[in-house]
């Protein structure tokens, strides 16, 4: 989970009774592979049975427990648009647009009848743009109607003043969205930037310029963005908040970077009267500007004509679709087939009215006793946490006091806003094609996030996850965890199970969530959620001295021959996972203490927590996202998120008896010991 922090998560728990031993342990034998002895592999030995009976759908690159639990509230709510579609509604209503947008989606022969025409138009304008300020001024304007800019703007909280929203402009431009892309010259590198040049050309003929020409965009096109590329950071650079903030005055910024028109920049994005901002990568905000200063104009064209056809490669009929699937599914990801129709169309419904689909979700599908649940595990989860706390010999009084108050600080959202999203000045009309439609949408929500963002405090009653999704986020500037309603299905969580599966599955979830507050980046902030040194001197240091075990660790990992992980861009997420384990089975143990839990077909209370917390990483995955994953994710792949976090923590080593003759045995002085 990244600032705004992504797993899988929805919880709830179980009645803490005498009535435990009644219920089930939750694991299902034949997930398993017991012909793998545990401490050899424990990953095959806890979901060997799943991997072989759940092969990898050709329309996945990387399928597991997360993607079964999407699959079923996709065709929940599938149930719920289609029920929508399928009637007559009031104009305006939400259920109109609900309806009306998925049918238009669902109409593919519309579709390839309209083709890549509804585009012309925009890239025609583009085409006619004269000077080099038309041009800017063009491409500064179509950022309000979902167009991309090589200088990237955004609002959120301001880090040294979190009630108030600041503006922050940084670094963009990258279609592949990663310099590495663009620059490493190892072989699989090479092999994707030139699939992506013969893709270039490939779409820009599909809408029916010459090969001339579509070689001649295409070479603009890698120009720019291997320019960009070059003074662009990297995924472990972005993930340092301090060196990523720059506030200063607006008449500062037109000071220091005065080569650019800045009111123009934000007064067609409707920032008017901006009085302070900060630059996120001022290196990459100085080569944006040179790069629109220098290049010549019609390569500056070219580049927005690509960006243009590549953000609306799925609206322009099934030969583009086609075309643009090729390379990003199965070149990028190794994806084998694109997505049926109803399943991108239930996706693209959810991402434009998604609080209006989650609120019929929720209705039918998450009852109050849930919610009600949930909070209560929760709260064992806090618990826990001040436990574990007080636990740490490396941490003095002072910052143990100062941690504990953020923790109970913690603002948490379960399930669902309580408060939901004002669709009213949306418009859906079925007699626009579907690009003019998606453009109108992308105007829509861009007025929409001004008027909410814009010179206003933050709310803190924002959510920045639907109901429906399965996942789950901390984010530090408002010390807050979100629990959505969308996971609470097995694995994650089973009522008929006893507190050893559910604590290891979802309990994990939950202090995984709580640990962000507290990993490399979330223990910069403070209970407030402004970045501030809240730690006693000396702390901070012994905190980065233990985190550097786990950095240590996780790059020695050889995830496919000659590639290792990258422990810097998982450091995050790889403490998240090792606090949210040791939290969780303290909960675990201090809810079970006064009524134990029996050996349920030969497995112990402490091996079935353990067992539940690998099957929620239960996946299949393709070579190529393996590379495409650790290039860019901030999590480690499934197997390491279990290969690689049980080994630090003793209580897995004493329920399976692991000894040094185990493969996966590390000496207890080596292992990582935070929370």
């Amino acid at each position: 989970m990244k600032a705004k922090q992504i797993l899988a998560v929805m919880v709830t728990s179980i009645t803490l009774c005498g009535c435990q031993q009644q219920l089930g342990m939750g694991i299902k034998l034949e997930n398993m592979n017991d012909s793998v002895a545990p401490g050899t592999d424990f990953y095959e030995y806890a979901c060997g049975g799943w991997r072989k009976n759940n092969p990898l759908k050709p329309e996945y690159p990387r399928f597991g427990s997360f993607d079964v639990v999407a699959e079923q509230n996709r065709e929940q709510i599938k149930s719920l648009i289609e029920e929508l579609a399928s009637q007559k509604n009031e104009q305006g209503s939400v259920a109109q647009k609900i309806g009306d947008l998925y049918s238009m989606w669902m109409d593919s022969t519309r579709q390839n009848k309209d083709g890549y025409q509804p585009i012309v138009p925009d890239m025609q304008a583009i085409a006619n743009l004269g000077s080099r300020e038309e041009i800017l001024s063009y491409m500064n304007t179509q950022q309000l109607y979902g167009g991309r800019h090589i200088i990237s703007c955004g609002i959120g909280a301001d880090m040294m003043n979190s009630e108030n929203n600041l503006v922050e402009i940084g670094q963009g431009g990258l279609t592949l969205g990663n310099k590495d892309y663009y620059l490493q010259d190892d072989s699989a590198m090479v092999k994707i930037r030139e699939a992506y040049r013969k893709h270039i050309v490939k779409m820009f003929k599909l809408i029916g310029d010459s090969e001339d020409v579509a070689t001649r965009k295409m070479n603009a096109v890698m120009a720019i963005e291997t320019r960009m590329a070059q003074h662009s950071r990297s995924r472990v650079e972005l993930r340092d908040p301090a060196s990523n903030y720059h506030k200063m005055a607006f008449s500062a910024l037109k000071a220091d970077y005065p080569e650019y028109d800045w009111d123009e920049f934000f007064e067609s994005q409707l920032m008017t009267d901006l009085d302070s901002l900060s630059v996120g990568q001022p290196e990459a905000v100085k080569a944006a500007i040179a790069i629109l200063n220098e290049t010549p104009e019609q390569d500056l064209k070219d580049w927005m004509q690509w960006r243009l056809l590549d953000s609306n490669d799925n609206l322009l009929g099934d030969e583009i679709y086609a075309e643009s699937f090729d390379f990003s599914g199965r070149i990028m990801s190794g994806t084998k087939e694109m997505q049926p129709r109803w399943k991108r169309a239930v996706n693209r419904v959810n991402g434009v009215l998604g609080e209006a689909v989650g609120e019929m979700y929720v209705k039918k599908y998450f009852p109050a006793e849930n919610k009600a649940r949930m909070q209560e595990l929760v709260k064992n989860l806090q618990e826990a946490l001040k436990e574990r706390i007080d636990q740490q010999e490396w941490m003095s009084d002072t910052t143990k006091m100062r941690a504990k108050e953020k923790l109970s600080s913690f603002h948490v959202k379960i399930g669902y806003p309580d408060k939901w999203r004002d669709y009213s000045k949306l418009t859906i009309d079925p007699k626009n094609s579907l690009y003019d439609q998606l453009k109108a949408v992308a105007e829509w929500a861009a007025r929409d996030y001004i008027d909410r963002k814009y010179k206003k405090p933050v709310d803190r009653d924002e959510w920045h996850m639907t109901p429906q999704t399965v996942n789950a986020y901390y984010n530090p500037t408002t010390n807050e965890i979100c629990f959505p309603a969308g996971i609470l299905q097995y694995p994650f969580f089973d009522m008929s199970a006893d507190d050893a599966f559910n604590y290891g599955a979802i309990g994990m979830v939950i202090g995984h969530e709580m640990t962000h507050g507290f990993d490399d980046k979330g223990s910069q902030f403070d209970k407030d959620g402004n970045f501030n040194n809240w730690w006693a001197a000396g702390d901070a240091e012994k905190f980065q001295e233990h985190t550097k075990v786990m950095v240590d660790f996780f790059n020695q990992i050889e995830v496919l021959p000659g590639l290792k992980a990258n422990g810097e861009l998982t450091q995050g997420e790889n403490i998240a996972d090792h606090g949210g384990l040791k939290i969780a089975y303290t909960a675990f143990k201090n809810a079970t203490k006064d009524h134990p839990l029996p050996v349920v077909n030969g497995f112990t209370p402490e091996q079935r927590f353990f067992l539940a917390y690998a099957g929620v990483w239960a996946q299949n995955i393709t070579e190529e996202n393996i590379r495409q994953l650790t290039t860019m994710d901030p999590h480690s792949l499934g197997e390491w998120r279990v290969n690689g976090a049980l080994p630090q923590i003793d209580a897995w080593y004493e329920a399976f008896n692991i000894t040094e003759k185990d493969p996966m045995f590390i000496p207890k002085e080596k292992r990582v010991n935070i929370w």
